[in-house]
């Protein structure tokens, strides 16, 4: 019986100790915790916000060129491809259903591109493919907290 009221004693003595070091480890725990949910949060803002921006200059780019605003139609075409192939590569970053509707794009593009200018239809592939990925990245902007 010593030992056991030995040891009561201690808990007794020490309660405070623990209690503060069972408080220090929680909070040390939720800090890391909401540390790398704000560390994700803004890497999906991040690659979300560039992906719309470059979103914006492909869709431009394609009515550009199915217009025909530019004279130089093949340029037009290969700051296209770059845009097409970036924003394919930065959706691998992004959540949701994102690098699935990139791929999406890329496919509409890369069979669609040639027929800018002769084909509304093929505009009007490439635009929706754009809407598509546009509209994925706007429902991970809203999902973040």
């Amino acid at each position: 019986m010593n030992k056991a009221s030995t040891i009561k004693e201690q808990l007794r003595r020490n309660t405070v100790a623990l209690i503060s070091l069972a408080i220090a480890i929680t909070s040390l725990g939720y800090n890391t915790w909401r540390n790398e949910a704000s560390e994700h949060n803004r890497n999906q803002r991040l690659v979300s916000i560039q992906m719309l921006l470059m979103l914006g200059d492909l869709q431009q780019l394609t009515m550009d060129r199915h217009f025909g605003k530019n004279i130089d139609g093949d340029a037009i075409l290969r700051e296209a491809w770059a845009e097409v192939l970036t924003i394919r590569d930065l959706s691998q970053v992004a959540a949701g259903t994102v690098p699935e509707s990139a791929s999406a794009l890329y496919d509409v593009w890369n069979a669609d591109f040639v027929k800018l200018g002769k084909s509304r239809a093929a505009k009007d592939r490439i635009i929706d493919a754009v809407e598509v990925v546009r509209s994925d990245l706007h429902e991970v902007l809203l999902s973040l907290n």
